[in-house]
């Protein structure tokens, strides 16, 4: 039970050890930022005397979270920022904030125009005009639209076949499978089919709204998160994503950034790398892969995958596939923060952070990178090279289907 005289982001417990400081990322990059410590739990004191009192600092914290997990009191250090810099902070770039924030609508109006706006977009002179006039760095490689939406693609193509199931899962997609890459839902499909299970899509489902929160939109983030929770309340079951971002958000971020009550369906809100491992594990489902897949991975762990303590259920079910060999090096944040990292004032810190990462994976050398975050994935290939695959899309790959369905028929 919560203590009345202690705050919900528990700031008083604060004990000033500076641990958060050690492992904040930007620290090390950024000489301007205070770090977290004096960020979170310090201005928080101030802005109680004062609400009007903000440090424009707020702005380079990249919500990774780490501080969090270093905490030894439990303070909400992250938590704290993101709620002043949602209250006092202002968009310094109204035009590309908005753009970057919403992810369904610049999702919905590219997808019909994907031949057009992938090369549009891709070319130096659009970039360097972006550059000047909105403050989008040109040296960040955008990712590319897909010319059809996986929505549609699901119900033209599976959505029929799915009523044949006598168990089924319902899927949250988010932004990237449906508009940029809805290959990873269709590998979703695959994996749940071979497994027993048939899919659902949401009655309605709107963007997580992490790139909302993180762009000072809050009034259309807890719109979004609204929407999603009715949506989930609406499904009545276990909800599975393919994002750690998106899962995080959804569990934690609506009720301790937002302030909004999702306690009635936040242990339905599940990556489906943690949902699968314990299925298997109970012996609900068997897994059968492919004798001749072999692929050196290397699994990088990303910052809310991270704060939610969930990566081994994606390393543990990559090292049940027969022909692979798995490296999990220690944690590094890769420094794209979302959107934090297309931002102009923000890119070269964003890449400095990063570089660690970067050196390690290229030392690592490996066939694919894996990894549950799609902004993980565009920083990691646009700065190594190397393929980024989420671990749904490889497990689908290496999977025998035929012998998986047959092992799973109920």
């Amino acid at each position: 039970m919560q203590d009345k005289n202690i705050s919900k982001d528990n700031f008083e417990q604060c004990l000033k050890c500076n641990l958060c400081t050690t492992v904040c990322p930007m620290m090390a990059a950024n000489p301007h930022y205070p770090g977290p410590k004096q960020a979170g739990p310090d201005g928080e004191r101030y802005r109680l005397k004062d609400p009007k009192f903000f440090d424009l600092t707020l702005k380079y914290c990249l919500n990774c979270k780490r501080c969090e997990v270093a905490c030894p009191s439990g303070v909400k250090v992250g938590d704290i920022i993101q709620k002043a810099r949602l209250e006092f902070g202002k968009q310094h770039n109204p035009v590309r904030d908005f753009t970057l924030a919403n992810t369904d609508l610049v999702g919905s109006l590219a997808v019909p125009f994907a031949p057009i706006v992938n090369p549009v977009m891709a070319a130096k002179p659009v970039k360097a005009l972006m550059d000047t006039f909105i403050g989008v760095d040109s040296h960040r490689t955008f990712p590319k639209y897909s010319s059809k939406k996986f929505t549609s693609w699901f119900k033209s193509s599976k959505a029929p076949s799915q009523e044949g199931f006598d168990r089924y899962v319902h899927y949250f997609h988010g932004c990237y499978v449906n508009y940029n890459y809805p290959q990873l839902g269709k590998d979703f499909v695959t994996l749940m089919n071979a497994c027993g299970y048939g899919v659902r899509l949401l009655d309605k489902e709107r963007c997580c709204g992490v790139a909302l929160m993180s762009n000072g939109f809050g009034a259309q983030a807890r719109r979004n998160a609204n929407t999603n929770i009715g949506a989930f309340r609406r499904a009545g079951g276990v909800v599975l994503t393919s994002s750690s971002t998106c899962t995080f958000t959804m569990r934690d971020e609506y009720e301790h950034v937002l302030g909004i009550d999702n306690s009635d369906v936040r242990d339905n809100i599940l990556l489906t790398t943690k949902w699968l491992y314990d299925k298997v594990e109970k012996g609900e489902i068997k897994l059968a892969f492919k004798k001749d897949y072999h692929k050196k991975i290397t699994y990088h762990t990303a910052c809310h995958m991270n704060k939610m303590g969930w990566a081994i259920y994606s390393t543990e079910l990559l090292r049940m596939i027969p022909g692979v060999e798995l490296t999990v090096p220690q944690q590094q944040c890769c420094g794209i923060s979302g959107t934090f990292g297309f931002k102009k004032e923000n890119y070269p810190y964003s890449q400095k952070i990063g570089q660690e990462l970067f050196d390690t994976l290229l030392e690592s050398a490996p066939d694919v990178v894996a990894c549950d975050c799609e902004t993980c994935k565009w920083q990691i290939e646009m700065s190594t090279g190397l393929t980024v695959m989420n671990p749904v899309s490889i497990l689908a790959e290496a999977l025998d289907i035929e012998e998986t369905k047959r092992l799973n028929r109920v």
